[in-house]
């Protein structure tokens, strides 16, 4: 024996019907399940039907004891996975939404009829119980409940508390077709002056069907065989509007719609229209509701009438004919003042037909809810279009479309909490006059009211709020990292708003920038944000699977794969592949997300996330941390096609089937792209203007000045001034000539930095050689000013032409970064060969230089005929050089020195 302390928190046991082996097993553990329960609370034996609100909620609840409860012809459409049972102090919305769980069981998944208990939690009691509830504790949404009344064993405030109750539940049931069924219970009357004791029925015609259409039910006249609908008494029930059902006698006396001639109508017409003189109808509406698509009208009549022209007495125990149809319904107009029911044509079985029936016969053929097609049919949708504003305000809440509600809920465009379509990519302007109290904000959350820590709020806010007078204009923008479904609500009250569903719209909207691949078969769109990059891939024309590649083809390159498995899931993955065969493609671990992949008329596209540093969930793929994105830099893109992809066994069979044939250089931070090329015409004469001046002139003009000092007529100072000054023209030619390719000055690059920096140091030196200091007289100590400029300009010339021959090193490896290395692998072997030859030849120099200089210390003085001494000052004396020599002066001037120079003659030397 089990206290109450100790038994099961909320366990749930089917008592559906099985092998009774079986049954008896289950019933001796659930009674064994409540054997610790006392019965003392007055709810202890208390039965009602739960109230239908979504779902196609329906059953009957019992309470058992003090700890468990039974549901029987239980049903119930799937819902989240947070379904459960749900206790309040009351049935309005504070008490609802401030409930609590009462049973650990989970509702989720559909439930077709069955019969099922369940345990209470071990800290809760009936008293704390005044509804019983099926909720969604994420929504917040009421699925159905069953006011608890503990004054239930008065038979009269149990009879008037039960009539509040929509009534759902019958005992009985049978298929008129897969979309209609008819439920019924049989009645005992309270007047002895008809037949049978005046008992009724209750019928229930239940069906998916839209609010536009009719259900017809009736019987046959009795002996018929042939022609069933003719003189039948029918009962024609639908809806006037949402709120509004009707249940009406018609009686046929024609194959054809009514005719509205009262002195001889004829057709599909009321019982009114034949006999105009009293009220004939027996039908007495009882309930209708329109939910989840299904239309439910319930009614009571008589099982006998005094009418024997119009209606027909119903003898519960006899197998009748009953005849059934569905169709569109007519409403009343200015010619006619009843819903007139329109042919219902269609097939038998679906849009009519006729079953025999006894009514005193138990029969349940209806195993679980109806479920209509088409989701939410009831509720209105309103589509955002691009600039026109939805005007949100605050009314009052009838037909909210998540129960419950507070009594104001937000209206768009004058509908109720409607679902609003809004397409990635596309603003939205809302404009919000709902008040000062309400502020307006879209969320995660499908309560609102801004008290989940965990929500997301994609716009507005406690201050989105505005009136009529002066409404506020709230932009919002959804992008493709937008989820499928979020919710416009009250930051301040919770459930006054409702869906807000995000569709895809056109790629060119979700994304910045898109181009067109070679071949214009494949279509590659692009955004950056912030260390990321998002990707969709759109291919033309039919395939089993898209790839693009970033490289100058398939072979070596990082491949992205997207195609739809057999079952419809589409798939986004990464490869490396380093060879042509199926054995050279090898998945990588880089991290892909907001991976989609869809097929539409045979055409894949798909997309995905990646980091432009790529993140690889292993540390051992060293092919996943090369795949680098830089945005600065272009990227090459190849396509390629095929019939079929498998992932897990790749094949020959996976190779494409339509490739590419050349690359598309896309250039990401521009937005725009080419087809990859040979290098440029115009980047050649570039690159072989910037060699001919950093490798040619200007160190041409460096050996100038360094290895020629012992020509006459200072031929080495003209030469440097030539080749410098030639230098600088051809390299602000070539620095012309790059720049107006490139439409602008782009300094992303390395080597466009460096270039800069370079021009600038180059246009330094003749700046700084017009500025020159004059040098001493002859004879007299060079000026400090003098020295401090020979050292900066020699040594910040050598020091510019180091990096100059760097940038043109820095611009090879651009070009191989651009257009492959194989088309710029001959310049770089030409620009190393031309260095090394240079080298050569300026370490023979230096090597002569130094033995003519170890010749002339070991030498005796040297004279010329006239008896004066011949000297030649080296770059380690002090400069001589003329400073009058210049481009425009004849080199053939020499220095005559005066008698106290004992007529020694110098030849100058520069210090370079």
């Amino acid at each position: 024996m089990k206290s109450s302390s100790d038994r099961p928190t909320g366990t749930a046991i089917s008592l559906a019907p099985i092998p009774l082996l079986l049954l008896l097993l289950c019933s001796s553990i659930g009674s064994g399940s409540s054997q610790g329960c006392s019965k003392d609370s007055p709810l202890v034996g208390f039965s009602a039907d739960l109230g239908m609100i979504q779902h196609q909620l329906r059953g009957r609840v019992t309470i058992l004891d003090d700890c468990s409860f039974r549901v029987t012809g239980f049903d119930m459409i799937q819902g989240s996975p947070h379904v459960c049972w749900w206790g309040s102090l009351g049935e309005d919305f504070r008490n609802l939404t401030q409930g609590f769980p009462v049973s650990a069981a989970s509702l989720n998944h559909t439930l077709l009829s069955d019969d099922m208990e369940f345990q209470l939690l071990e800290n809760v009691t009936w008293e704390k119980i005044q509804v019983l509830a099926v909720w969604d504790e994420i929504t917040a949404s009421d699925f159905g409940h069953v006011v608890l009344d503990s004054s239930w064993k008065n038979s009269s405030s149990s009879s008037s508390s039960q009539r509040k109750v929509p009534a759902t539940v019958l005992e009985n049931c049978v298929e008129l077709s897969p979309l209609y069924r008819l439920r019924w219970s049989l009645l005992p009357g309270n007047s002895s002056s008809l037949p049978g004791n005046g008992s009724s029925v209750d019928i229930a015609l239940e069906a998916v069907v839209p609010e536009t259409k009719y259900m017809a039910f009736g019987w046959a006249m009795p002996g018929k065989e042939n022609y069933l609908m003719m003189n039948a008494d029918v009962v024609v029930a639908g809806f006037k509007n949402r709120d509004t059902p009707f249940a009406e006698d018609y009686y046929i006396s024609k194959y054809s719609e009514c005719n509205w001639d009262f002195q001889n109508p004829s057709g599909v017409c009321p019982d009114v229209v034949y006999d105009s003189s009293s009220d004939n109808s027996t039908t007495v509406l009882v309930h209708g509701q329109h939910v989840d698509g299904v239309a439910f009208v319930r009614y009571n009549r008589p099982l006998y009438s005094s009418d024997t022209k119009l209606d027909v007495s119903i003898a519960p125990s006899a197998n009748m004919t009953v005849i059934w149809a569905l169709g569109p319904l007519k409403p009343p107009d200015s010619l006619q003042p009843f819903y007139w029911p329109q042919n219902h044509g269609g097939p038998g079985r679906v849009s009519f037909g006729h079953v025999n029936l006894v009514l005193s016969e138990a029969v349940n053929q209806c195993s679980g809810p109806l479920v209509a097609t088409e989701a939410e049919p009831t509720i209105d949708v309103i589509v955002a279009d691009r600039g026109s504003p939805l005007v949100v305000t605050s009314e009052e809440a009838a037909h909210y479309p998540n129960p419950p509600s507070p009594t104001k809920v937000l209206h768009i465009n004058k509908k109720e909490a409607p679902i609003v379509q809004v397409e990635r990519g596309v603003p939205v302007i809302f404009s919000i006059q709902a008040g000062h109290d309400v502020a307006f904000y879209i969320t995660s959350d499908p309560v609102g009211g801004a008290t989940n820590p965990n929500e997301t709020i994609f716009a507005g806010g406690p201050d989105a709020h505005g009136v009529l007078s002066h409404p506020l204009a709230l932009s919002w923008l959804p992008n493709r990292t937008t989820p499928d479904e979020v919710y416009y609500q009250a930051f301040f009250e919770k459930k006054m708003g409702w869906k807000i569903q995000v569709v895809d719209g056109g790629l060119s909207d979700m994304y910045n920038s898109s181009v067109v691949l070679a071949e214009q078969q494949v279509t590659v769109f692009w955004t950056t944000s912030g260390t990321n990059i998002s990707f969709a891939v759109r291919g033309e024309r039919k395939s089993g699977y898209l790839a693009i590649s970033f490289g100058r083809g398939m072979v070596n390159s990082f491949a992205y794969v997207g195609w739809v498995g057999a079952d419809g899931t589409g798939y986004v993955k990464s490869y490396w592949i380093d060879g042509r065969d199926a054995s050279n493609i090898h998945q990588t671990s880089e991290e892909l997300w907001d991976r989609r992949c869809s097929s539409e008329k045979g055409a894949v596209t798909f997309e995905f996330t990646r980091s432009l540093q790529p993140r690889c969930s292993s540390d051992n793929d060293r092919a996943c941390k090369k795949n680098v994105v830089d945005p600065s830099v272009p990227l090459r893109i190849v396509w390629a096609m095929g019939s079929k992809w498998d992932a897990n066994f790749p094949s020959d069979r996976n190779m494409h089937d339509r490739t590419s044939r050349k690359a598309t250089v896309i250039y990401l931070e521009k937005g725009a792209a080419e087809a990859d090329e040979e290098v440029k015409p115009v980047l050649v004469v570039h690159g072989f203007m910037m060699f001919l001046a950093w490798a040619v002139l200007f160190p041409g003009g460096v050996v100038a000045a360094r290895y020629l000092k012992h020509l006459e007529n200072n031929v080495w100072f003209q030469a440097h001034t030539y080749l410098q000054y030639s230098g600088v023209t051809v390299m602000l030619l070539a620095f012309l000539f790059a720049a107006a390719e490139l439409r602008g000055l782009h300094t992303e690059t390395v080597h466009v930095k460096l270039g800069l920096f370079s021009i600038l140091l180059a246009c330094f030196q003749p700046v700084n050689a017009f500025f020159r200091p004059a040098k001493s007289p002859p004879g007299q100590q060079q000026h400090k000013l003098r020295m401090i400029w020979e050292y900066l300009h020699v040594y910040s010339g050598r020091g510019v032409l180091v990096f100059g021959l760097v940038t043109l090193a820095s611009g090879m490896s651009l070009l191989a970064d651009i257009y492959g290395s194989e088309h710029v692998r001959g310049f770089e072997w030409a620009l190393l060969g031309w260095v090394f030859m240079v080298s050569g030849i300026i370490g023979y120099l230096e090597l002569r230089q130094f033995w003519n200089k170890g010749k002339a210390r070991e030498a005796p003085p040297a004279w010329d005929a006239d008896g004066r001494s011949v000297h030649v000052l080296d770059d380690s004396d002090e400069e001589r050089e003329d400073d009058s020599a210049g481009l425009l002066v004849n080199g053939n001037s020499r220095h005559e020195f005066p008698a106290a120079s004992r007529g020694m003659e110098v030849q100058l030397e520069a210090f370079h």
